[in-house]
């Protein structure tokens, strides 16, 4: 037990520091992200195209420290907006594009759904201030 505890303080070390020099990547003030398709109000037949257009910044992959870049995370029927000082959590809700991707394929069951994208940097976590679209609905027939 002691050598399963010793390897998990090990193995997870490194996260524990991740923030402790108090990491905040900026955005500038007139960055915009938004989609390019589907668009609000839009009626769909799933699976359907998704991309992304971004303004201010540019793509790059997570783990990639550049200045005005970030990745997509694509927010799905959200009840509540994340912890946006901390990296963004991945789940069937929060999906990452960490590879640098503009675009994917959604399958989404049918009836009314929620999206919105927020920008994370190179550690997953919000830029200050948020590069966030405006949420649009999308209905799935």
């Amino acid at each position: 037990m002691k050598k399963l505890i010793v390897s998990l303080c090990i193995l997870f070390m490194p996260f524990s520091t991740l923030f402790a020099d108090g990491h905040v990547s900026t955005a500038p003030k007139d960055a915009q992200v938004y989609f390019i398709q589907p668009v609000d109000g839009q009626a769909i037949s799933s699976p359907f195209s998704v991309r992304f257009g971004l303004k201010g910044m540019g793509v790059a992959p997570a783990g990639v420290k550049k200045q005005n870049t970030g990745h997509h995370h694509l927010l799905i029927d959200l009840e509540q907006l994340p912890d946006l000082s901390k990296p963004l959590p991945a789940s069937d809700y929060v999906k990452h594009f960490g590879g640098g991707q503009t675009e994917v394929i959604l399958d989404l069951p049918k009836g009314e759904h929620r999206l919105q994208l927020l920008l994370g940097d190179h550690h997953h976590v919000p830029h200050q201030p948020p590069v966030m679209s405006e949420m649009i609905t999308i209905m799935v027939e």
